[in-house]
């Protein structure tokens, strides 16, 4: 009889015990395919690395963490069926993803799934003025970066201002800022505010109608393979003004597809470079990616994808659950100042991250972005 006693409660503890002990699964959705590929292979080895060196140490609660990936291919269709199989998929959070109509796309069906997300490199300023309780982001947002373009076209002295966009979400929102700024400064005049088609190979139509408003500058809030193709067709026909860009121009294929020579005085707005991150945890970080990879991550999104790992892995191991509503809460609430890779962490109602990160970097002729 005291065996039977015994199986039972053994019976009955056990399921408990093996809930407690099995994996933690979250989610990493990434352009692994299309025109961002190299951004989404790099968010893949930052959070591996970091699931994997957190998993050497023991885990989280007692528990490994097991990443499951995604591709959303850069594409606002392929996204919204990745979101979906990552909702089916047991996640309690997704890290994710680059670009703000991507990240979009998926917003409503993680929030519906009552799923913490993190997104990594969507700045769209509306992505967090939905009220959506489960949504989060390291990167900063586009009226921030609008505002430091804005001061910083201004401190150097640029009259008329020529703005381009690329249609996407991201961009048309930060030309927009941009453009607001300046009409609200009133020192500078916009000549010109016009679009291009990403992956084109000939912009010289849209070229000559830039350089027929006679811009002082031109500034471009597209990504960084348009702006390395405009930057090689201006020298082409032998136009030289300078050439200011966002934050999605941060990213070393900028160098590979436009070349060093051409890019050289190129400037851009963006949250510090991998190699300009200060901190022992970042120094350490890169280090063991480094070690590891044989490289340093090209661009700062895939960092900004390892801190939304770890502010996650944070909020469960605080909270001792994952739970999506405990987790969400005790970001917005109780999360403050956690030492990031790129600095201290904090959140605010809307699920923002506080704190200013935008700095100006000019390419030099070695190819190298350097903080000015």
């Amino acid at each position: 009889m005291k065996k039977i006693v015994a199986l039972c409660v053994a019976l009955l503890i056990l399921p408990a015990l093996s809930a407690f002990a099995a994996n933690i699964k979250i989610g990493l959705m990434a352009p692994l395919t299309g025109s961002y590929a190299s951004e989404g292979a790099d968010m893949r080895r930052v959070v591996e690395l970091l699931a994997e060196e957190l998993n050497n140490k023991g885990g989280v609660n007692g528990s490994k963490i097991e990443i499951i990936v995604q591709d959303d291919g850069s594409d606002v269709k392929t996204a919204a069926s990745a979101a979906q199989r990552l909702a089916t998929s047991e996640v309690c959070a997704v890290i994710g993803t680059y670009g703000s109509a991507v990240t979009e796309s998926a917003q409503n069906i993680y929030n519906r799934n009552k799923i913490l997300h993190v997104a990594t490199g969507s700045t769209s300023v509306r992505l967090s003025e939905k009220g959506f309780p489960y949504f989060f982001r390291t990167c900063p947002r586009d009226d921030e970066q609008g505002l430091v373009a804005t001061s910083t076209l201004h401190k150097f002295g640029y009259k008329n201002i020529a703005i381009l966009h690329d249609n996407t979400a991201y961009a048309v929102g930060l030309a927009e800022e941009i453009k607001a700024g300046l009409e609200k400064a009133g020192t500078a005049k916009i000549v010109a505010y016009d679009a291009l088609q990403p992956n084109e190979r000939d912009y010289s139509a849209i070229l000559t109608r830039l350089r027929g408003a006679a811009p002082d500058v031109i500034f471009f809030t597209g990504y960084y393979p348009e702006a390395a193709m405009l930057l090689r067709q201006m020298r082409e026909i032998g136009w030289k003004i300078p050439m200011y860009g966002g934050d999605a121009t941060n990213n070393s294929d900028l160098i590979k597809i436009g070349g060093a020579s051409v890019v050289a005085g190129f400037r851009l707005i963006s949250p510090p470079m991998p190699g300009d991150l200060n901190s022992k945890a970042a120094a350490d970080f890169i280090l063991a990616y480094t070690n590891k990879y044989r490289a340093v991550p090209s661009s700062i999104w895939s960092v900004l994808a390892g801190d939304a790992f770890k502010v996650i892995v944070e909020a469960i191991g605080k909270t001792g659950s994952t739970d999506a509503d405990k987790m969400a809460d005790y970001l917005h609430t109780k999360l403050n100042n956690f030492e990031g890779l790129t600095g201290a962490i904090s959140f605010d109602a809307k699920g923002d991250r506080v704190g200013d990160l935008y700095r100006l970097y000019e390419v030099n002729s070695r190819g190298e972005f350097v903080l000015q």
